[in-house]
């Protein structure tokens, strides 16, 4: 399988910096329906984690966000980018964007332990269309 890159909405919230926050909120949005394509937990000072959701739904996260009253930052956009791992996977993507003039402001992956990628890519939203373009998204 070759790498398949699409655009994904992602929202952010922040969180009391203790155990359980992060659990208790994953929790929620699961035994609601909420489907996540990634997630990542971030600190924002010494009593703040920033939690980073990119559902599935949109719709969904906003509807159980609303019910739970958390407050949601966003619809902002990145790229996700899955595929098998190889050596050099990332390379050509971001080689394209390079050769565009495209900075590639922030990024994180994980191979999946059985031959796959997860890659989530951000870039400027003042870039993001022509980056859409670039990558053929």
């Amino acid at each position: 399988m070759s790498a398949k890159i699409r655009t994904v909405s992602y929202f952010y919230m922040c969180v009391p910096d203790k155990p359980g926050e992060g659990c208790r909120v994953l929790a929620e949005l699961a035994e609601a329906g909420v489907n996540l394509l990634a997630f990542s937990a971030v600190p924002v000072g010494p009593e703040s984690t920033q939690l980073v959701l990119f559902p599935d739904s949109v719709d969904t996260l906003l509807r159980v966000a609303e019910r739970g009253s958390y407050v949601l930052t966003g619809p902002h956009r990145a790229f996700l980018i899955q595929g098998d791992d190889r050596l050099g996977a990332l390379v050509e993507t971001h080689e394209k964007l390079c050769d565009a003039g495209i900075n590639v402001y922030a990024s994180t992956g994980v191979s999946d332990g059985r031959g796959g990628f997860g890659y989530v890519m951000y870039v400027r939203g003042e870039q993001f269309e022509e980056a859409s373009g670039v990558l053929g998204v």
